[in-house]
C-alpha cells in the first residue's frame, strides 16, 4: 500500500477510507481513537516490539477478542 514511512494522520486517513482497522504498539492512535472515535478501530498492542512471530501467536490467541471487537462499538482494543 506504500505506506511504510507514512504520518500517522495518512495511515488514520487511509484505514478510515478503506475500512481497515490499525494495528498498532503506539500509544498515539490509541490517543485517536480515544478523542475521534471510529473509524478506523484500532487494536493497541502492549507487547512492546517483538518479533514478527511473537506478534502472530499474540493476535491468533486473541482471535475471538479481536472478532467481537469488530462487531462492538469500542474505539480502541488493549491486547497485552
Amino acid at each position: 500500500m506504500g505506506l511504510g514511512e507514512a504520518d500517522d494522520r495518512t495511515i488514520w486517513d487511509y484505514a478510515a477510507a478503506h475500512g481497515f482497522t490499525v494495528v498498532s504498539l503506539d500509544v498515539d492512535f490509541a490517543e485517536k481513537a480515544a478523542l475521534i472515535g471510529p473509524p478506523p478501530k484500532v487494536i493497541w498492542l502492549r507487547c512492546g516490539n517483538q518479533p514478527t512471530e511473537i506478534i502472530e501467536k499474540l493476535l491468533r490467541n486473541h482471535f475471538a477478542v479481536i472478532e467481537a471487537f469488530e462487531l462492538d462499538d469500542a474505539a480502541c482494543l488493549e491486547i497485552y
